[in-house]
């Protein structure tokens, strides 16, 4: 990976910082050489601030660090995308992304799956999902039976409330059983796309 450092007279490329979990863009920020090489190193985003006219590491004041998972190029060799996990809010503002994300929550499916899979490995006693894992695919299965039921009771009425909590715990154990058989959702919208291409 070489970044063309030369296309801009400063020096600096963009840099876009994305959440490696829940893929929602955190923020934009610019690099010489010098920070990409000590992002690239240190595997902690820092950037060059055109304000302080130096390398400034994210988090060094407020210890809300952007840990690097991943980092891509461009075609053209002169942007960044560098996926990472934040330590806590990104923005100065206090929000997670810069950008003021609504729809935050479409991604959390993402952050869902990783806590399931949490729970799957490091179970506890007090959590219902290490519970489920405990039990085995038969209880899994059985619950998202229950609930699939429960579903289709709700929409045979009309309290939108109820159903959509019914939904949700369907959604919710349907992605404990897949986590229990070893799959993640993408592995199931895959086959939905290449059915798709083929529709």
């Amino acid at each position: 990976m070489n970044p063309n450092f030369t296309k801009s007279a400063d020096g600096l490329i963009p840099a876009v910082i994305q959440d490696a979990s829940t893929n929602v863009v955190l923020m934009l920020g610019y690099m010489n050489n010098e920070a990409f090489e000590k992002t690239k190193n240190e595997k902690r985003v820092t950037f060059f601030s055109r304000s302080k006219n130096r390398l400034w590491t994210k988090g060094e004041e407020s210890g809300h660090f952007l840990d690097v998972e991943e980092i891509k190029i461009d075609c053209d060799q002169d942007t960044l995308l560098i996926k990472v996990k934040p330590a806590g809010p990104t923005c100065h503002t206090g929000s997670d992304t810069c950008f003021n994300e609504k729809n935050a929550s479409q991604n959390f499916l993402n952050k869902l799956e990783e806590i399931i899979h949490s729970r799957k490995i490091n179970p506890t006693d007090n959590s219902y999902t290490s519970s489920l894992f405990k039990k085995g695919v038969n209880k899994i299965a059985q619950k998202v039976g229950e609930e699939a039921v429960e579903l289709v009771i709700e929409a045979k009425d009309d309290n939108a409330d109820l159903f959509k909590n019914e939904a949700a715990d369907l959604l919710f154990h349907y992605l404990i059983l897949l986590s229990y058989k070893g799959y993640k959702l993408p592995d199931i919208t895959n086959i939905l796309a290449e059915r798709h291409k083929s529709a």
